[in-house]
């Protein structure tokens, strides 16, 4: 009986690496700042959220891409999603452009130009 037990609770103590509760994606994690919104020339709206300083996931007409950081000359880039999100400066005005890229990873042509409105 005592054998029978020490193996149940060698068994449980192995398994004790595994979470009961599964988070949402974004809950709870650190380095996922709130979604920035971004309004741009054209009255559309892009919002984004900076995870860690390495990837941002983009909302633009209704889709989300998840894109990663990128070599930029100036300012902040990411790519993914077949575009790029490239922002200069930081806080409302800053500015956000949102263009197609290239199979070669260079910039497309240009989607959008916008403005930092807001934080949320």
């Amino acid at each position: 009986m005592r054998f029978l037990l020490f193996i149940i609770t060698a068994a449980l103590a192995g398994c004790s690496h595994l979470s009961p509760v599964t988070t949402p994606v974004g809950e709870g994690k650190v380095g996922i700042d709130a979604p920035i919104t971004y309004r741009c020339k054209s009255d559309r709206i892009v919002k984004v959220s900076y995870h860690s300083g390495t990837m941002a996931v983009v909302e633009y007409e209704g889709r989300v891409r998840e894109m990663i950081i990128a070599i930029s000359g100036s300012g902040a880039r990411y790519a993914g999603g077949g575009l790029e999100w490239w922002t200069k400066g930081m806080g409302p005005g800053s500015e956000g452009m949102l263009l197609n890229h290239r199979n070669d990873g260079t910039p497309g042509d240009i989607i959008e130009r916008c403005v930092q409105a807001s934080a949320g």
